[in-house]
């Protein structure tokens, strides 16, 4: 049978190599599930019972705020459970090793295989005793800042973990927190960074793009979008209201951006910048596509708003395309990663106009040649815009 496969005798010099490996050279696992694989067969090689091993994290991410990392022998891949902010706990948490760590608890250890069903004080033994295990260990984990999280090892030895595994178990906890704080924060930092300025430009903010200045020309369909009446809703409405609506409008209308391909650059107030590549060949009628299905979501949250009192909300969107200046704008102590030029001007222009005019998404006649979908437009006109020798084609489109 395959070593790694099976118990085997613990190993010192073994062990040692992967103490060895922690401290100097995991520095080339650059994601924390695939470190926890990794480790898990070191750990198995030096003859460790290790046949389970958990990792519980709080987070900081927008959508969850914990997540479970669990390893189980002869899995190639770590599980991923995240917890979402709206997740009620269920009971097996409210009962579990898990929260009695992190209320206080240094160390949890069951040996599950001198315990009976009516001994079990946890639920979640009885789940390990059923699937082979014979021990079961928790601690916490330390990172920087006083935070910490959970840390599970699980046996399938018959007589669970020897006393030199749990030994080396506990030497190596300390250095696990390093390695995987410094993996965690990289999946932190990189969602901050896509939570503010979007999923490209962190890309290039976290590839070194950070000095001021540093960018680049690229080609872009640019629309811009406001919120009417924004400014009355403020005056008339608690401000917890204001928000409230303010965010789902902005969900409404932003939710298909992304999932069309584009990038939400900044929200300006009621107000948002949005950019979608001409490197991407569907690229205006993806756009046209992403305001189409802003205004249909917009129109549901506004029969919901009705039912419920609240106001009716409706906006003007401005686009144009052509070449934008794409990189780091401000001061020496504060950057903005965001796109300027006559593009972004004449956008903010159209979008400005369509008070005037009555329609809610105007276009400029370059961008409607280029999506080259005549069906989708009508004419509005040519209308002079401040800053621009020539007055400019417009066209409304259709919805």
């Amino acid at each position: 049978m395959n070593e790694i496969n099976s118990p085997a005798t613990f190993r010192h010099q073994a062990a040692e190599e992967v103490f060895d490996w922690l401290l100097n050279r995991s520095y080339g696992e650059r994601f924390i599930d695939n470190l926890l694989v990794d480790l898990a067969g070191r750990l198995r090689g030096a003859g460790l019972s290790v046949a389970r091993l958990s990792l519980h994290l709080h987070t900081q991410h927008r959508e969850w705020f914990g997540a479970t990392l669990i390893w189980k022998l002869g899995v190639e891949e770590v599980e991923v459970i995240t917890h979402a902010y709206s997740d009620e706990p269920t009971e097996g948490y409210r009962n579990s090793p898990i929260l009695s760590v992190r209320n206080g608890a240094t160390e949890i250890r069951r040996h599950l295989a001198d315990l009976a069903e009516d001994q079990f004080d946890f639920p979640v033994l009885a789940d390990l005793k059923a699937q082979g295990l014979t021990d079961y260990v928790v601690w916490p984990i330390h990172y920087t800042l006083g935070k910490f999280h959970v840390l599970t090892f699980s046996s399938d030895a018959p007589r669970g973990f020897s006393l030199a595994e749990l030994a080396f178990l506990r030497r190596i906890t300390p250095l696990i927190a390093l390695v995987t704080e410094v993996r965690s924060k990289n999946i932190v930092l990189r969602t901050l960074m896509e939570t503010y300025v979007g999923p490209i430009a962190a890309q290039r903010i976290l590839a070194g793009e950070t000095r001021r200045g540093l960018g680049s020309s690229i080609e872009a369909a640019t629309m811009i979008s406001d919120l009417r009446h924004f400014t009355d809703m403020t005056a008339e409405r608690p401000r917890d209201e204001v928000i409230a609506v303010l965010n789902a409008y902005f969900e409404a209308i932003a939710d298909p951006i992304e999932r069309h391909g584009g990038e939400i650059l900044k929200f300006m107030g009621d107000g948002m910048l949005a950019i979608f590549p001409l490197d991407q060949p569907e690229a205006c009628a993806n756009l046209i596509a992403a305001v189409r299905e802003g205004q249909e979501r917009l129109a549901a949250l506004n029969a919901e708003n009705l039912t419920s009192g609240l106001p009716e909300l409706h906006q003007g969107v401005g686009i144009h395309l052509g070449e934008v200046s794409y990189g780091n704008i401000g001061s020496r102590n504060r950057l903005d990663f965001t796109v300027i030029g006559p593009v972004v001007n004449i956008a903010a222009r159209l979008q400005g106009l369509t008070r005037e005019v009555d329609c809610p998404v105007l276009v400029t006649g370059d961008f409607a040649r280029r999506a080259d979908r005549p069906d989708d437009f009508t004419a509005i006109g040519t209308f002079p815009v401040r800053g621009i020798p020539e007055p400019i084609e417009v066209l409304a489109l259709k919805l």
